[in-house]
């Protein structure tokens, strides 16, 4: 069983530690609301994926599923640990390209991709476009042959498993906008279209059963299913897939309530299952692709605010606001997400009190913590919620004209900006005064 969320932090003195400096001092240095991620975490849980792949002697590639924190520091990091991304846009490849990231390993998803996005992809050598739908062949098709130009492709496919997790971010199962359907015998249709395509190099078949996943069991169904497809399509249509993509969605731990594997367990429970089927089917093993994001920056991300008023319902609990919310972490708000936190200066106080941690946006649904046990608090201290790195920033939003905050990355007692903080400035800098008649 993992240890709980507060007994993984670094304390000294009460005092908490980000990547060996003080959470306070951050906040002193950098102001609040701010972002902090821990680099040393975050290269740790890559090597971790990439030592199952290689105990076990398969074909492998790691790619970041960047659209749980897509800056460019972030994509710089992911270069130097050898590993690759995926992007679902183009302000996403953008950004990569902006970071000098190799375009060889950058997969392209997404269920909509423009004609100008792939058109980009293309024109800047993308290793892999995942292809999502008919109305993409044929986009891709027409961008191919303008720009004279050949592409490695996949096919996303629904493998009709439902993972145990929030509706919204079920995407593996038959009723849903991603990829092509098995049952149907879409997926076939793709892969016969695909086949006939000379620019179109088609490199094996993708799943992606849904985020936040606590059991291996969804997994290794959607590996066996994979593995399925894979000896279907060579026998009835002498193709044979190249890789396997199990996607990624392995879940991490918000509380103390919660208890997920290890995130690389989920890697050794799929590679076990495709090597062992692929074997009894007498069938090549692939290369085993997957593509973790929220277990490689999630437990790695604090975010750091001030506290602010505080409001005493007799009878209820109390609210304590600091100065974020929902416009730097819409996960509570949308998914009714679960976090736990601590006072920065007093992080294994005993606490006196529970109390709701309130925002300060104008939503009486801006509730970052339900109910946090808390030692006694002022106005002034910092608070720090955990395991905020995965979908707070890359979610956050200008609501109510507010900035968004800076993104520090710190490593070895050292810190440094990856992301300025907004200015009001910046919120209207896109606008125009509208003429007098």
């Amino acid at each position: 069983m993992m240890k709980s969320v507060i007994d993984k932090q670094d304390i000294r003195d009460h005092d908490l530690y980000i990547g060996g400096i003080k959470a306070s001092d951050l906040a002193k240095e950098y102001g609040t609301p701010l972002e902090v991620y821990d680099v040393t975490q975050i290269r740790s849980q890559i090597r971790k994926f990439k030592q199952v792949f290689e105990e076990r002697h398969v074909d492998y590639s790691v790619n970041y599923a960047s659209k749980a924190f897509a800056t460019i520091g972030m994509y710089q990091i992911v270069k130097q640990e050898g590993a690759g991304i995926d992007v679902v846009s183009g302000g996403e490849l953008f950004t990569a390209l902006q970071a000098d990231f190799p375009m060889n390993r950058v997969s392209f998803h997404g269920n909509n991709k423009s004609k100008d996005e792939l058109e980009m992809a293309v024109k800047n050598g993308v290793g892999t476009i995942m292809l999502d739908n008919f109305h993409e062949i044929d986009l891709l098709h027409d961008v191919l042959e303008e720009q004279n130009a050949n592409i490695d492709v996949m096919l996303r496919i629904t493998p009709g498993i439902s993972a145990h997790t929030h509706e919204y971010i079920q995407t593996g199962q038959v009723d849903s906008k991603f990829g092509f359907d098995l049952g149907s015998g879409q997926a076939d249709e793709a892969l016969q279209r695909v086949l006939k395509e000379k620019r179109m190099n088609m490199k094996g078949v993708h799943a992606y059963i849904g985020s936040q996943i606590f059991s291996t069991k969804g997994f290794v169904g959607a590996a066996d299913k994979l593995v399925d497809v894979m000896k279907h399509w060579h026998d009835d249509f002498g193709y044979t897939a190249k890789v396997v993509n199990v996607g990624g969605g392995f879940g991490i731990q918000y509380t103390d309530e919660e208890h997920p594997v290890a995130p690389e367990e989920f890697v050794s429970a799929i590679v076990d299952e495709i090597k062992q089927k692929t074997k009894s089917y007498n069938l090549p093993t692939p290369a085993i692709w997957i593509e973790p994001g929220r277990s490689i920056v999630g437990t790695a991300g604090y975010s750091l605010y001030t506290i602010g008023s505080r409001k005493d319902v007799p009878g209820i609990k109390s609210y304590v606001a600091v100065d974020g919310g929902m416009g730097d972490n819409i996960r509570p708000a949308l998914y009714e997400a679960d976090y736990e936190g601590a006072l920065a200066n007093n992080a294994d106080g005993k606490p006196v009190e529970d109390v709701r941690i309130a925002g300060k946006y104008c939503e009486s649904g801006d509730i970052l913590i339900q109910n946090q046990p808390i030692p006694k608090s002022k106005p002034g201290d910092i608070f720090v919620i955990f395991n905020t790195g995965a979908y707070g920033y890359s979610m956050a939003s200008n609501y109510n004209r507010n900035p968004r905050p800076a993104v520090v990355f710190v490593e070895n007692g050292k810190s440094q900006i990856a992301v300025k903080r907004e200015s009001y400035a910046d919120l209207s800098r896109l606008d125009t005064k509208l003429k007098e008649n």
